[in-house]
């Protein structure tokens, strides 16, 4: 969870390892869309994941505003996406504010680690302690509560998913290693982490998460955080004060 200046920006990377440009990436037929959603009153990233298939995945979708609701459903209808999973980093409110818009929508429920279930039913008074106030919001049931041994797969992919409690006790990485990208959500951001002070939340945790998991991707892997801009794992081995002495 982390705080920003601005909503409601879009951005968008067509993404292949061997390629350099940085807007427009292809690698022979295999390649990745990466549209991104800056979502809520947080900043929160959603990421809408597509190959050549026009299968898709949502990660973290936190669209709170109309608007922002509107966005990422033309997006995925006008491109003629067919969204096979909706997939949670964690369950902190503000990656889960637009659950309800997609289970209305193309009828899928959130998929999250099994360690972040308690916060997955209490929404509610989340938003409540964190922030104070009390906002409208409904969440649709949990379709599936994910272990490290599923793997996440659509058109010619498939994600793995790598533990990293820390931020949360069920806050995971989705890792594709064909096209060295990985989803961070709140664990690794832009020369940063997220925070550990919330509720089980625990930095002893983020530490070996960060040491044991992060720092063991591979150089070259893109990362996509949950909060603010891509980063790789080698800028941040070497710039983010978190993972320099690890």
């Amino acid at each position: 969870m982390k705080s920003g200046s601005k909503r409601n920006t879009l951005s968008t990377f067509h993404y292949s390892p061997n390629n350099t440009h940085p807007l427009s990436f292809t690698h022979n037929t295999y390649m990745l869309n990466i549209q991104r959603f800056v979502c809520n009153m947080l900043q929160e990233n959603c990421y809408i994941v597509s190959d050549e298939t026009l299968e898709a995945v949502i990660i973290d979708c936190g669209a709170y505003f109309k608007d922002e609701g509107l966005a990422i459903t033309n997006y995925i209808d006008s491109h003629g996406l067919k969204p096979k999973h909706l997939l949670c980093t964690h369950g902190h409110f503000d990656h889960c504010m637009g659950n309800e818009l997609i289970y209305n929508r193309y009828g899928l429920k959130p998929e999250v680690a099994i360690q972040d279930q308690w916060l997955m039913e209490t929404m509610a008074s989340q938003i409540r302690d964190i922030t104070g106030v009390d906002l409208p919001l409904t969440a649709p049931p949990v379709g599936r509560y994910l272990t490290p041994s599923d793997i996440i797969s659509f058109g010619t992919h498939h994600f793995t998913i790598l533990p990293t409690p820390g931020h949360t006790p069920g806050s995971v990485l989705f890792h594709c290693e064909d096209e060295s990208v990985v989803f961070s959500g709140d664990t690794l951001f832009y020369q940063s982490i997220g925070r550990t002070d919330f509720d089980r939340g625990s930095y002893a945790d983020m530490v070996n998460s960060l040491r044991n998991v992060v720092c063991k991707l591979p150089d070259n892997t893109i990362v996509y955080s949950g909060h603010g801009p891509k980063t790789t794992i080698v800028d941040e081995k070497t710039a983010n004060p978190y993972l320099l002495n690890l």
